[in-house]
């Protein structure tokens, strides 16, 4: 079993974060090449579910793999963005995805089954970070220790009148 605390945590904060800026009266316009508020959810949102797949697969007893690659994609994160509907929606997906990755990677999955290994591929930008397999406990103990609170922190770059100490 999993402890979920610090992921539930990194969720919330990460929510509390994108609630903070959609409703702040002035944001900032990201650089040229950075993601707005819609859209760093929309990325968030993918990986949550490419996550939230790769343990139903090992719950499953199916092979699969970890690829962030499609979370990247420029039109994936927009058509994301788009069906989703506003930025209320979009967190209110991410919080019941959230949600269901605490499920299952708390309780509903084995020690055996979070030992798992999963081929995985991760990009940040166009860069390698990683191509080899990593247990699934790692995959999903790596959004709550760097990927959610990194996120948190580009939301909250965007609030007009934060420094830029405060945002790094």
């Amino acid at each position: 079993m999993l402890d979920t605390t610090a992921l539930r945590a990194a969720y919330r904060a990460l929510l509390e974060a994108a609630a903070t800026v959609a409703e702040a009266p002035h944001r900032l316009t990201p650089p040229p090449g950075e993601w707005n508020a819609d859209q760093i959810l929309a990325h968030v949102s993918l990986l949550t579910a490419t996550t939230i797949s790769a343990a139903s697969a090992v719950a499953a007893g199916q092979h699969t793999t970890y690829d962030n690659r499609l979370a990247l994609d420029t039109w994936t994160i927009d058509n994301v963005v788009a069906l989703t509907g506003d930025n209320a929606a979009l967190r209110e997906r991410l919080r019941q995805q959230g949600e269901v990755l605490c499920a299952l990677g708390g309780a509903a999955l084995t020690d055996p089954e979070l030992d798992t290994l999963v081929p995985t591929r991760l990009l940040s930008a166009d860069t390698l970070l990683l191509d080899q397999p990593l247990a699934l406990r790692d995959l999903i103990s790596g959004l709550a220790d760097a990927e959610l609170p990194g996120h948190t922190d580009q939301l909250l770059a965007l609030l007009a009148g934060r420094s830029a100490t405060a945002a790094a």
